[in-house]
């Protein structure tokens, strides 16, 4: 692209568009003109001025790659810890739940088992959880137990069971919802047990 000085405003606004496009920027692109204006309005620095676009391309590229993970993780619906009702579910301890949210425990490798009778919120915390392992930079896949098991022993049948447990470890955080089928509880220890050891 050939530079040229004392460029008109209109000019230079098809530039940057171009240029926006061309870098592949496109929070930029769509931003600038609002950005341009206030920064004008409150004199800001040409650094100042060239630090929001770039914080604000970051942040939401960060954003669009939470949005992504979140999306490849599966999750059945949204479940946040901001809705989840502590009060209602008093044998949950708050402090506990939010030292979890904090991912330390994902760094780490460290699996997390949720156990509790029905309508406890195990899912929700599940999927809550799930999101902010993602949101925070890991990969990772939620699934039912039984959904996980018919596709391991369809695997097995195919004998295709390694290909399919090197695809699910290739995520950071394996999101397993339980069901309280025994038969399948059984087939996935049979199944993965093996593997695991």
């Amino acid at each position: 692209m050939t530079r040229h000085r004392g460029l008109t405003e209109q000019a230079a606004d098809a530039a940057i568009d171009s240029a926006c496009r061309l870098l592949r920027l496109p929070t930029i692109r769509g931003q600038f003109p609002e950005l341009a204006e206030a920064a004008a309005r409150s004199q800001m620095t040409y650094r100042g001025f060239l630090a929001e676009l770039l914080m604000a391309e970051y942040d939401d590229r960060a954003r669009r790659r939470s949005e992504r993970r979140i999306k490849a993780a599966a999750f059945p619906r949204d479940k946040s810890l901001r809705a989840f009702d502590f009060d209602a579910n008093s044998t949950v301890d708050p402090a506990i739940i939010h030292t979890l949210a904090t991912c330390d425990w994902v760094k780490k490798g460290m699996p997390l088992c949720l156990i509790g009778d029905s309508g406890t919120g195990k899912s929700h915390l599940l999927i809550a959880l799930g999101t902010e392992a993602a949101m925070a930079g890991y990969r990772v896949r939620y699934v039912l137990a039984t959904k996980l098991v018919n596709e391991l022993v369809e695997a097995a049948d195919d004998k295709m069971l390694a290909k399919t447990i090197a695809r699910y470890g290739r995520v950071d955080l394996l999101c397993i919802d339980l069901c309280r089928d025994r038969d399948y509880a059984e087939g996935l220890r049979e199944l993965v047990g093996p593997m695991a050891g």
